[in-house]
């Protein structure tokens, strides 16, 4: 995020709720008609993270944006199962089905993109098209040892755990943020987008403890769907090499760069994102 970010994009919009089949009740918002667009936002966001999609996509599309689950504005109390991307893996296939809205386009951001990119190939009827922005996860190149995130992001992640944990929000969200952007984006964040990751900051503990799968060659040459790869050209590494293996892996990939964008690119960068997926996403319909 940075000071550009329209104060009004992190609005709360009308909210609905799904009941699935194992019991949970996920939170969603939606607008407009035709070719369904799911949104499957990342690291302490919500639905709400997608507002600025669905405002201008929504006059083309049908705009569907989630909360997964033991996110705002869910209560933990009354979910079902452990934190975790294999269970939120599940719960998107069993939200598309029980709404009747598959195959789906499908937009996955950071933590959000690796568990698109799992739905895609677990779930390959489901889903029309891919689009990963900045997708999170390690890494895995043949001939290297085991993918891993480097030992100082994990340092940096207990840091951030235990102050959280310890009711430290600010700083431990200011660590974590300013790691996965740019340092000094967290002060420079809108009051919007402060109070949607305050709103999340608990989930940030249980995200460390259930690690995201590596990316395979092998994993990834099983995404059968069109997709379209995003990185934000001032995006730490880590995503920008994601984004580099995967467009080379896919077999039907394209990949884009937003100039001068870092990690919250769909927000801060709104109006450029918007069109690459419009763009994207009206080929594949055709």
């Amino acid at each position: 995020m940075n000071a550009r970010t329209d104060q009004h994009a992190l609005a709360r919009p009308e909210t609905y709720f799904a009941t699935l089949p194992s019991g949970v009740r996920m939170p969603y918002v939606t607008h407009g008609a035709g070719e369904p667009l799911l949104f499957v936002h990342g690291s302490l966001c919500d639905y709400r993270y997608w507002n600025s999609q669905v405002k201008v996509l929504s006059q083309r599309f049908l705009c569907v944006s989630v909360s997964l689950s033991h996110y705002w504005p869910a209560d933990d109390m009354s979910i079902p199962g452990a934190f975790g991307w294999s269970t939120h893996v599940a719960e998107l296939a069993e939200f598309i089905t029980a709404l009747g809205i598959g195959p789906v386009h499908l937009v996955g951001h950071s933590r959000g993109g690796c568990v698109a990119f799992q739905l895609a190939r677990e779930f390959p009827y489901l889903v029309k098209s891919l689009t990963l922005a900045d997708p999170g996860g390690p890494l895995q190149i043949d001939g290297v040892e085991e993918a891993a995130l480097p030992a100082a992001t994990n340092a940096l992640r207990a840091q951030v755990a235990d102050l959280i944990e310890d009711g430290a929000l600010d700083a431990g969200l200011q660590m974590f943020v300013d790691s996965v952007s740019m340092p000094g984006i967290w002060r420079k964040s809108p009051p919007a987008f402060r109070a949607m990751a305050i709103d999340n900051a608990d989930t940030l503990p249980k995200q460390f403890r259930d690690p995201l799968p590596a990316y395979t060659q092998a994993a990834a040459a099983g995404i059968r769907c069109s997709t379209l790869l995003i990185s934000g050209a001032n995006s730490p590494a880590m995503y920008r090499d994601n984004v580099t293996a995967l467009s080379a892996w896919i077999p039907s990939a394209e990949q884009r760069m937003i100039a001068g964008a870092s990690h919250g690119m769909n927000v801060t960068h709104a109006a450029e994102f918007n069109r690459l997926v419009d763009a994207f996403v009206s080929s594949v319909a055709a």
